[in-house]
């Protein structure tokens, strides 16, 4: 699968980052692309100085709001984003008319962060845009949700992140949940923290987006999940996971001992490990039986696979989500290794989700409350100072 990737904000561009990183490892490595271009957005200029992958040319590294921002941001401030990048959507649209190769382009990819202010309220925006000038590509969101500690000191926190999941439901074909607290690492400093957190969110779509492209024979799968099965598993509500287990251990082993039961009710085994890995480390918290559909793909080296470990792997997702629609796929490429990617979609409950939307409503009469109280101590002063001389 090919996409076109349109990072957000501060978070976004970061995340789109790390998704021009892996692309150039897809061609180093396995002569696959699977992205056709990467673009950063955002009202910061500090923000897009800061990006290492992201081609420097002002077609992909593209500043929005430069009269009303002056260059440093929207302050958090979402519906100013929103307001900004509708103006310079533009912007967005001519670059992307000048990708290379853009009629292979499968899908666009548009990443932010729900919390932020550029990122927040541009990602609707951008989604519908795209969705109205490109109607046969489908457009897929990433939504990064902010940390605990974040949601407790800002309220606009809670406000952005509420209309930013909102509105962009409401417009694009699948929205991709990444809950960052499932991610952080309290032991290490912030930077490498954060780049972590981004490393972690962008490796599972790897090996799901080059599985497809795999243009040798010998990595062909008997099963292969390419962009139709990708396309026709993603709607609505989105979650994905990585799992993986070392299977080093057997491939020195002679060739009797190859055939043994003993390993390969081994093999068997560390798929369901990597399975159940993957599962525990989805991107949002989310129960399987809420899922409508599913995909999975199994990655090992070609003489790991086998039709045991693919049954198992089938009927353990369909005893979790039993009136879901499950898709799967094996890709015979890694080395040592086997890795099974999960996605859930279509997804009918999200408790995070739902909180977000509940807080919003329950603390609206509470501001009001609080900005009716400072506007009467304000009157207050005012009244106090009424027989004051002024100088001016």
């Amino acid at each position: 699968m090919k996409l076109v990737v349109i990072g957000l904000g501060q978070c976004g561009g970061r995340i789109a980052d790390e998704f021009a990183k892996i692309g150039r490892r897809a061609t180093h490595n396995r002569r696959i692309e699977i992205i056709t271009d990467i673009l950063a957005v955002n009202t910061d200029e500090a923000d897009l100085s800061g990006l290492r992958n992201v081609r420097t040319d002002f077609r992909h590294r593209i500043l929005l709001g430069g009269r009303k921002t002056g260059g440093h941001g929207v302050g958090k401030i979402n519906e100013l984003g929103a307001q900004v990048t509708r103006e310079g959507s533009d912007k967005v649209v001519d670059a992307v008319r000048e990708t290379r190769r853009f009629y292979e382009t499968d899908a666009f990819f548009v990443i932010a962060s729900a919390a932020g202010g550029t990122g927040s309220g541009g990602l609707p925006i951008i989604t519908q845009v795209l969705k109205e000038r490109y109607i046969d590509k489908p457009v897929y969101a990433l939504v990064a949700l902010p940390f605990e500690h974040e949601e407790h000191a800002e309220e606009r926190c809670i406000y952005n992140t509420a209309t930013c999941l909102k509105s962009t439901y409401s417009v694009a074909d699948a929205v991709f949940l990444v809950d960052n607290q499932r991610y952080l690492r309290k032991d290490t400093n912030l930077i490498n923290n954060m780049q972590k957190i981004n490393q972690q969110i962008v490796e599972p779509f790897y090996n799901l987006l080059c599985a497809g492209e795999e243009k040798k024979r010998k990595h062909i799968g008997a099963r292969i999940v390419d962009a139709g099965d990708i396309i026709q598993t993603l709607g609505g509500w989105s979650t994905i996971g990585f799992g993986r287990t070392q299977v080093s251990l057997f491939s020195r082993l002679p060739l009797p001992r190859r055939q043994s039961w003993r390993r390969k009710g081994t093999e068997t085994h560390k798929g369901i490990a990597a399975l159940d890995e993957a599962l525990s480390e989805l991107s949002v918290a989310c129960k399987p039986r809420d899922a409508g559909s599913a995909l999975y793909l199994l990655t090992s080296p070609a003489g790991e696979a086998n039709v045991d470990i693919i049954k198992e792997i089938g009927d353990y997702l369909k005893e979790l989500m039993d009136e879901a629609v499950i898709r799967s796929g094996d890709y015979p490429r890694e080395r040592g290794a086997l890795d099974v990617t999960v996605i859930l979609s279509q997804l009918s409950d999200l408790e995070r989700v739902r909180a977000f939307y509940y807080r919003l409503t329950e603390s609206a009469p509470t501001t009001k409350k609080k900005q009716k109280e400072a506007e009467m101590k304000l009157k207050e002063i005012e009244d106090a100072s009424k027989d004051i001389p002024s100088l001016l």
